[in-house]
């Protein structure tokens, strides 16, 4: 089944999950160059504006990728995305996504990638009707992990010595779930 790929952006309460542009390659540098967010989440820091213009016309161009904009500010502070079916870095089905998320430091404890979670969550069980989505971690990320958890994500399982294509490094990622139902059941 094919699955409508969302144009439209995403909102909420506090922010709006949109698709990349290459004006937000300066925005992107800002925050992704600190060492604390990028090799956290499995990915370098950036190491230049052009560097990040190139990942948001690489990777970040990818359907279902979004950068995290504060509404009353317009730029971006962080980034969200679920890769579905084979796109994903864990062996899932084709109804199944990988949702991952990476927000700026000067955002951090804000609650803001919960409210981004959350809308893409919706997302993909009401519109692109998925039945699981997956959600990891690397060991020692333990804001990550506090997210998930507050976002009801349920502990699967541990993949250890995890070869990680990005970083080129041996990893131990946790790997946590939702189900459609469970989502559902978060309503009630």
């Amino acid at each position: 089944m094919k699955r409508q790929v969302m144009k439209m952006p995403l909102k909420t309460e506090r922010l709006v999950l949109r698709p990349w542009k290459d004006e937000d390659a300066e925005n992107l540098y800002e925050y992704a160059k600190d060492p604390r967010v990028g090799p956290e989440a499995g990915w370098y820091a950036h190491t230049s504006v052009e560097y990040s213009l190139n990942a948001i016309r690489g990777v970040l161009s990818n359907d279902e990728t979004y950068a995290i904009i504060l509404k009353d500010e317009d730029k971006p502070v962080g980034g969200i995305d679920l890769m579905i079916g084979d796109k994903s870095y864990l062996d899932i089905g084709s109804d199944e996504g990988e949702l991952g998320f990476w927000i700026a430091v000067p955002y951090w404890g804000r609650g803001l990638v919960g409210e981004a979670v959350d809308a893409l969550l919706r997302h993909a069980f009401k519109d692109l009707n998925l039945k699981t989505i997956w959600c990891g971690y690397f060991e020692g990320n333990n804001k990550s992990k506090k997210v998930q958890e507050k976002c009801g994500f349920k502990f699967h399982h541990v993949e250890k010595d995890k070869f990680w294509p990005i970083t080129k490094e041996i990893k131990t990622e946790y790997v946590n779930r939702m189900t459609k139902e469970e989502w559902k059941n978060r309503f009630k």
